[in-house]
């Protein structure tokens, strides 16, 4: 079964959000979800547990991406091969 990356990239408020992605971002969140709208609804939760939550909206913000995931042999979810 396909499944869904949710990944939250937090980017300093400085990064322009076309520069925003893992390699620029200050702290990444990745966790595993359903389809596409647990992308969109899931990363609230985790931004307010994490120690980022003080910053965001004021010396950083935050960027949501969804990645489709593939199954690779054996029925194992591979986070790498997702698009």
């Amino acid at each position: 079964m396909n499944g869904f990356l949710a990944v939250v990239l937090i980017c300093a408020a400085t990064v322009p959000v076309q520069d925003c992605e893992e390699a620029t971002a200050t702290d990444v969140f990745k966790t595993r979800v359903a389809s596409e709208i647990g992308c969109a609804t899931g990363w609230q939760e985790i931004i307010a547990r994490s120690e980022v939550r003080e910053g965001v909206g004021r010396t950083a913000y935050l960027k949501t991406q969804c990645r489709r995931v593939k199954p690779v042999p054996g029925g194992r979810v591979d986070p790498a091969r997702g698009n």
